[in-house]
């Protein structure tokens, strides 16, 4: 398996009420622009554009995946940098052409192809909000990146231990996760990325969101854990910014053949 470095750009984003969806994603472009020939790859949050507690403004907001690609693909392609679009509001992607959406997360690479797609599998809010007004995803995906395999990976899966270590089985080394997790249960957030961390022996890449919408508090906090669980980078709990790291895939290979729990599994 061939691994390599990188530096990875996490984007904590502010989403709130006073700046328009519009407005947002031509801050955003301008963002991701000015990482330009800084980072390697750029992840973004979770349904940056409305909110992702926003759930009426996201299904106004649904498109199909045709109608983003081109726009994010340019981007990528003129900054120079793989691009995590953290996740968008897809319409027609359900069985047969459900009318819900899916809450969907695309990769693009420097040469602005689309390199991979992830439906997120755990919807929250139980009986309401994005649980219900959402389709799930089924499977799970790694992205072969240029610098080794990457889980993918949304919010509330972080919750999920058996998703990563599906991931982990089917080679990912790191985990990206766009999020848009909120202060209320932030303590929850640090504490799952590391443990996700430490028990795939893998890195843990997640980008949060600050602000309020919908009435509800953004926790920030975006991080970057590395595979002994030791915390690489972390944004502030409600402060706009971008962690800048440098990531090594090897150091994940590394410490799986020094300390080789994952071989003692037996369920």
């Amino acid at each position: 398996m061939v691994t390599g470095n990188f530096r990875v750009a996490v984007v904590q984003l502010r989403v709130d009420a006073a700046e328009s969806v519009s407005d947002r994603r031509d801050r955003v472009e301008g963002l991701v622009a000015d990482l330009g020939g800084r980072a390697d790859l750029v992840v973004l949050p979770e349904l940056w554009e409305s909110g992702a507690f926003a759930t009426e403004a996201s299904l106004q907001e649904a498109r199909s995946l045709e109608k983003v690609l081109p726009a994010w693909g340019s981007l990528a392609r003129r900054s120079g940098v793989a691009l995590h679009a953290g996740s968008f509001p897809e319409s027609d992607a359900g069985p047969g052409g459900s009318p819900r959406p899916r809450n969907t997360s695309v990769v693009v690479g420097s040469d602005g192809h689309l390199q991979a797609t992830y439906r997120k599998i755990h919807l929250f809010g139980f009986d309401r909000g994005e649980a219900t007004d959402f389709h799930h995803g089924t499977e799970p995906v790694v992205w072969r990146s240029p610098w080794g395999p990457l889980g993918l990976a949304t919010c509330y899966d972080l919750r999920f231990p058996e998703l990563f270590r599906a991931l982990t089985e089917r080679g990912a080394l790191g985990f990206l996760l766009p999020s848009g997790w909120p202060s209320a249960r932030i303590s929850h957030w640090q504490v799952l990325a590391r443990a996700r961390a430490i028990e795939n022996q893998a890195f843990v890449i997640a980008s949060n969101c600050v602000g309020t919408h919908n009435g509800v508090t953004m926790g920030g906090r975006s991080l970057v854990v590395d595979p002994h669980g030791d915390v690489l980078a972390e944004g502030g709990p409600d402060t706009e910014e971008t962690l800048m790291v440098d990531v090594d895939l090897g150091i994940a290979t590394a410490w799986r053949a020094e300390f080789p729990a994952l071989k003692d599994r037996r369920l």
